[in-house]
């Protein structure tokens, strides 16, 4: 354990008194995926692997712990899992390579760290090869302000930050699946012959994605019970992109956001009040999908400004910025969620993975655009 995952959870203050309130919000990668291929058993198996990541991020904030832990552990859980375009299950460049990205952005400093500045918001990183978790990565990097002052880090450097925080770095050959090497194969017009790149390696056929040439990602949103709402990132990238192409889980405001803000002017603050409603407004958003609109319309941080100058809820910000990447060509989904426990999961293509647990504990999970979540 590094030290700084040493801080009790159960000590820490809470923002309010009676019962706790938290909430987890997940995705794990929005496109055109073949509703064909959803047998019964494979549906399973995603629904169990999103909750997995679910239960995970829930056990942190049950104990106390914080937004941006609960976060890291559900989309460490989902890197740590082949079905995912990200960390084991990330897809390949036009090289045959393995380039990563990821993020975290919190609306406030975490209570278990005081001495992080507000402004310091959160980091994207990119190009990562060897990080096995990426987003226990941007974790790391966010809470070393003296040893990584920046906002947007990529490649071997920031890794090799990292690695001196205790992040675990691997062999390329990690990333290797047999079932994303096909895709990319296919993808170039070329033989889906299979590929062993060491002789230690053992690829698992066993598996064939619903997402097929995937450009999405995975991604947590997280509220912790002192109000702190914390967005986490992680991704392969576009199937076949070009080396050193940047997406956008790694451009702050485009893939991902989170920030907070007081309530302003006498009347909506009397009303708030008289509604029992808190006058800070906080919102944490992830996107999935085409990660070249995400950067053009800047998704993420638009989805705050709506809320925090047009007033209009969660919701209703999250679906008229995702209309907006369905207008340019732009295929994909968010995940957002506010300091009042509201949840928004709008996508406009055929499916995303995704879910939701709260206090209760139990996860809930859909996968196509038509599902309901249970």
């Amino acid at each position: 354990m590094s030290s700084h995952e040493k801080t009790p959870l159960l000590s820490l203050p809470r923002a309010v008194d009676g019962p706790p309130k938290y909430t987890l919000v997940i995705h794990g990668g929005a496109g055109t995926m073949d509703k064909s291929r959803a047998t019964p058993e494979v549906r399973v198996q995603y629904k169990a692997a999103l909750a997995r990541a679910l239960l995970a991020g829930h056990a942190v904030l049950s104990a106390g712990g914080e937004a941006m832990d609960a976060a890291v552990a559900a989309v460490s859980s989902m890197e740590d899992c082949p079905l995912f375009n990200a960390g084991k299950g990330a897809v390949f460049n036009v090289a045959g390579k393995n380039e990563l990205e990821t993020s975290i952005m919190l609306s406030r400093p975490p209570a278990s760290h005081p001495s992080i500045p507000p402004t310091r918001r959160g980091a994207g990183v990119t190009l990562l090869t060897h990080a096995r978790n990426p987003s226990k990565l941007a974790r790391a990097l966010y809470l070393s302000p003296k040893e990584a002052p920046h906002t947007m880090f990529s490649s071997a450097a920031a890794e090799s930050i990292g690695a001196a925080q205790g992040i675990e770095l691997v062999d390329e050959s990690y990333f290797f699946t047999d079932a994303r090497w096909r895709e990319h194969r296919r993808g170039l017009g070329l033989p889906e012959e299979p590929s062993t790149p060491t002789a230690d390696h053992q690829g698992d056929n066993s598996w064939v994605p619903l997402d097929q040439l995937p450009t999405g990602t995975v991604g947590a949103v997280a509220l912790d019970e002192r109000g702190c709402i914390a967005s986490v990132t992680s991704t392969g990238g576009r199937t076949n992109k070009l080396v050193g192409r940047v997406g956008d889980t790694s451009v702050m405001g485009a893939g991902f956001w989170a920030e907070e803000w007081t309530v302003e002017g006498w009347f909506r603050k009397t009303w708030r009040r008289v509604l029992g409603q808190s006058q800070t407004v906080a919102v944490g958003v992830s996107g999935t999908g085409d990660g070249d609109y995400f950067i053009r319309l800047a998704t993420g941080s638009t989805i705050g400004r709506r809320m925090k100058y047009l007033h209009e809820p969660v919701e209703r910000a999250a679906k008229v910025c995702v209309e907006e990447l369905r207008r340019d060509g732009g295929v994909g989904g968010v995940i957002a969620l506010d300091n009042a426990g509201n949840v928004a999961m709008p996508l406009n293509c055929s499916g995303m993975y995704r879910g939701v647990v709260r206090e209760d504990g139990v996860p809930k999970t859909a996968l196509f655009d038509d599902d309901e979540l249970d």
